[in-house]
Order: structure tokens, then C-alpha cells, then sequence
């Protein structure tokens, strides 16, 4: 049987790395993408492929939509020379960065950073792998849970992750013809090093999360990863066009 392939952004740290390393745990090869963290990128490979799955590491800034098509054309030769295939299976869109920036405060230039990384990267980037993505594939879009629930601080980034899930479902629309279906994962607060490592590390932060979160802790990265290795596997296959919250039922 051909093994699948994952292509995920920002995979060498926190949840991408969290998704990479349970994916291959499934026995899916992984193509994971850094934007300046080659050490940590190698690592994560290093660790998928002691998993016994294949594993590549690739530069690439989300942000800056012109390098895309050098990026597709790196994936095509990348794809016959270690699988001798010309397609990949899986996109889970997920590198980014946080801002918290109160709403009176948030300047124009924050503002289209982050455009440019959670929309508009996504969007084009997407647009230029999808000829390589195999029929049946699937596309995984980060969001989070702050698309939902409001938390002062938060508004630009939250619009990014809103206008991500609407994406979702139009993807679903469009592609289902060649089979790919198209889903949306929002994380909840989770113990990363994401905007500065807050929930992690801020004591404050982590025990209101806690305290308003029906299993009364914060996220894990494994937590997210698991649940994106699912929505990869064959039993998840009529789950299409979907939001799929996981957060431990935070402010239910």
C-alpha cells in the first residue's frame, strides 16, 4: 500500500510539530515547512524518522506569497525524488503567529501581517499546491477557538482565524468534485511557546483558562495533534466542511 504524505506549515515547533509527529505515529510520511528554525525543523524529522516514516524539512515563509511557486516546484522534485510520486495527500495550513493588542491599539502594519500570514498565505498558498494535492485528499485549516468566544485583545487575530473557517467551507464546495475534503481545527488556549508562551507560562492565564474549561487544564500540543492525525485517517473521511473545536470545552 502507498503510504500517505502530509504537507504541514510551521511544523517544527508547538502544534505543527505536535500534528507532524502524530501523523507519523499513523504511518504517514511528512513534508513539514519552517520560516527560520532550520535546527528545529531537522530535529522533528530526525524524530519522524525514527518513528520509521519519511520526513523532509523545507524553508518557507507563509507570509511572503511570492516565494509559492518556487516552493510548489521544490515539492514536485521533492515528491519524485523520495516517494517517485507526483502528488501529496494532505495540507494542514497552520503556521502563524498570535497578536494581542488591545483594539484602540492595534496598528495597520500589525494588522496586514497578519493578513498576509493567516489569509492571504493560506489562500494562495493552497491555490498554488493544489495541483499537486491528490484526488481524495484532504485540507486541514487551523483556526481557533478565539473565533468563537471573545477575549479583549484578541480582535484582530480572531478575524484572521473567522475568515479561515469561512475558506474551509468554501474549499469543501469547490473541490469536492475531485474528492478533497476541507476542514477547519481550532485550538483552544494551549501550552505552547505561541505569543510569547502566555498560557504556558503566565501563571494568571493558565489558571483562568483552567478554571474555565470543563477538564479544568489548558491544551496540550499533543492534544491538537492527535486530533488532526484523526481528521487525516480513513474512518474521518464523511467529515467534511466542518469546524471542529477542540479545547477541552473552554467558556461552554
Amino acid at each position: 500500500m502507498t503510504r500517505k504524505i502530509v504537507l504541514i506549515t510551521g511544523g517544527s515547533r508547538g502544534l505543527g510539530r505536535a500534528s507532524a509527529l502524530a501523523a507519523a505515529r499513523r504511518g504517514i510520511d511528512v513534508i513539514l515547512t519552517y520560516r527560520s528554525q532550520r535546527a528545529e525543523a531537522d530535529a522533528v524529522a530526525a524524530e519522524i524518522v525514527a518513528l520509521g516514516a519519511k520526513a523532509v524539512a523545507l524553508p518557507l515563509d507563509v507570509s511572503d506569497a511570492s516565494q509559492f511557486g518556487p516552493f510548489a516546484a521544490q515539492i514536485g522534485r521533492v515528491l519524485g525524488d523520495v516517494w517517485q510520486r507526483d502528488t501529496f495527500d494532505f495540507l494542514v495550513n497552520n503556521a502563524g503567529t498570535g497578536l494581542h493588542a488591545p483594539f484602540a491599539e492595534t496598528t495597520e502594519a500589525q494588522f496586514d501581517e497578519l493578513v498576509r500570514l493567516h489569509l492571504k498565505g493560506p489562500y494562495f498558498l493552497t491555490q498554488t499546491l493544489l495541483p499537486l494535492i491528490a484526488d481524495g485528499g484532504r485540507i486541514l485549516n487551523v483556526s481557533s477557538g478565539l473565533a468563537r468566544f471573545s477575549l479583549p485583545g484578541a480582535s484582530a487575530y480572531a478575524m484572521m482565524k473567522g475568515g479561515i473557517e469561512v475558506f474551509s467551507r468554501y474549499l469543501a464546495k469547490e473541490l469536492g468534485a475531485r474528492g478533497i475534503r476541507a476542514n477547519t481545527v481550532a485550538p483552544g488556549a494551549i501550552a505552547t511557546d505561541f505569543n510569547g508562551g502566555t498560557v504556558r507560562d503566565n501563571q494568571g492565564v493558565n489558571q483562568m483558562v483552567a478554571a474555565n474549561t470543563a477538564l479544568g487544564r489548558v491544551g496540550e500540543a499533543d492534544d491538537i495533534g492527535g486530533m488532526v492525525a484523526a481528521l487525516l485517517a480513513d474512518e474521518t473521511g464523511w467529515i467534511n466542511a466542518q469546524r471542529i473545536e477542540a479545547s477541552g470545552g473552554m467558556f461552554v
